[in-house]
């Protein structure tokens, strides 16, 4: 069956949990409602124990297993919404101007809260289920605040999963791969500095339009004719800022963009050959041109292991059975990454149906998926948990 039917059960309550988060959108760490929120649900449903403030408004839930002591796996979902006007007209439209649930993450916080009260429900499991609720996602870094925050030692966490809706799945369908499944997103800025003057004397000048427009142009061929074209790599220029007058060639240019890979080689290769084109204009036209490359969230990386656990769970709760183990990559990215880097564990994508796409202001969370998320998550702990010591991925992988 790929319901539990709990969760089917709870449908209409989470659904009704969803909605009233889709109303009071929150951005960032300023998430103090919706913290409160979730706090006082993981204690009515009778948390063994649940700590606030952790990467600054971040809320853990324990819950234990009735079956004794064994070792503890994290569940993770963000909280936080995106800094754009919605323009769906459902009857729990954003209250706050100015912001909107536009990518899901309010459906993610009720699943994970009902998969919460299932589990305090039942405690069918070794050891410990943590529910983690992070803020900060859109950019940021509320995962990696939660980490630095000693969230894992704390909680003695050995392994942690994600998961994050998707439109243009099916809902009640999920899929997942090994490795990479979201992208490392990296920021640039050139500033370009120049010779200014009157426009009608180009030759004593130095245009630093002219010579941003060829440096936009040459760092395509960075990803077209440097990297291997079955790694993915995308630079995208998205800014070119420079003068204010008809008849002034101004004195500087800045460009900005972002920078998405996969792999750790190609993130280090992009920045290198930007450098190097960087240099090499400046040389060229007696200026010195400057880079500033910040490096953002890594690379969202699914562990062998944990990922044919957590796909082995996903066949049994899927509509159709076996799920897609070998989706695409995004190359959006995620501060899961974070998690991901200090414990291993899996990200995996669950069908939204056909709805408007994530951050796109007309999105909606299909609150039909909440049942199968919620059966997910806890097939997930009691699946992992049904031993006091974890069977290790790696043999399961294998």
């Amino acid at each position: 069956m790929p319901l539990l039917d709990r969760a089917a059960q709870l449908k209409q309550e989470v659904s009704l949990w969803r909605r009233h988060l889709h109303s009071k959108p929150e951005l960032l760490y300023d998430v103090h409602e919706t913290a409160a929120f979730v706090e006082q649900k993981l204690r009515e449903f009778g948390c063994d124990e649940v700590v606030t403030g952790i990467g600054r408004t971040g809320v853990v839930g324990v819950i234990k297993g009735k079956k004794g002591a064994g070792q503890a796996i994290g569940l993770r979902a963000d909280m936080d919404a995106l800094p754009l006007t919605e323009t769906g007209t459902p009857e729990w439209v954003s209250q706050n101007p100015g912001k909107a649930h536009s990518c899901g993450h309010d459906g993610h916080t009720s699943m994970l809260l009902g998969a919460a009260k299932i589990l305090c429900e039942t405690r069918d499991f070794y050891g410990e289920v943590i529910v983690i609720f992070q803020p900060a996602e859109e950019g940021g870094a509320g995962g990696l605040a939660m980490v630095k925050d000693g969230m894992m030692e704390r909680f003695n966490i050995v392994e942690v999963y994600g998961m994050h809706n998707m439109p243009g799945i099916p809902v009640g369908e999920l899929a997942v791969c090994k490795g990479p499944i979201m992208a490392a997103t990296d920021e640039f800025t050139i500033t370009i500095n120049g010779k200014g003057g009157h426009a009608a004397q180009p030759h004593r000048n130095i245009d630093p339009i002219v010579i941003g427009s060829q440096l936009v142009t040459a760092l395509q061929s960075i990803v077209s004719r440097g990297s291997n074209p079955l790694d993915s790599l995308v630079i995208s220029v998205t800014k070119f800022n420079a003068g204010e007058a008809y008849n002034i060639i101004p004195e500087k240019a800045v460009l900005a963009g972002t920078v998405r890979s996969l792999t750790k080689h190609n993130r280090a290769f992009a920045e290198q050959r930007m450098r190097a084109h960087c240099e090499a204009f400046g040389l060229l036209n007696n200026i010195k041109i400057d880079l500033d490359f910040k490096n953002n969230y890594p690379v969202t990386f699914n562990h062998s292991g944990q990922t044919e656990i957590a796909a082995n769970v996903a066949d049994k709760v899927s509509i159709n059975g076996p799920i897609t183990r070998e989706v695409e990559p995004m190359m959006g990215g995620e501060d899961f990454s974070y998690m991901l880097e200090a414990r291993p564990g899996c990200y995996i994508f669950l069908g939204n149906g056909e709805s408007a796409n994530l951050h796109h202001p007309a999105y909606d969370f299909n609150d039909d998926a909440l049942p199968y998320g919620m059966s997910y998550w806890v097939e997930l702990a009691q699946y992992r948990l049904k031993d006091a010591q974890l069977a290790p991925a790696e043999k399961i992988a294998a």
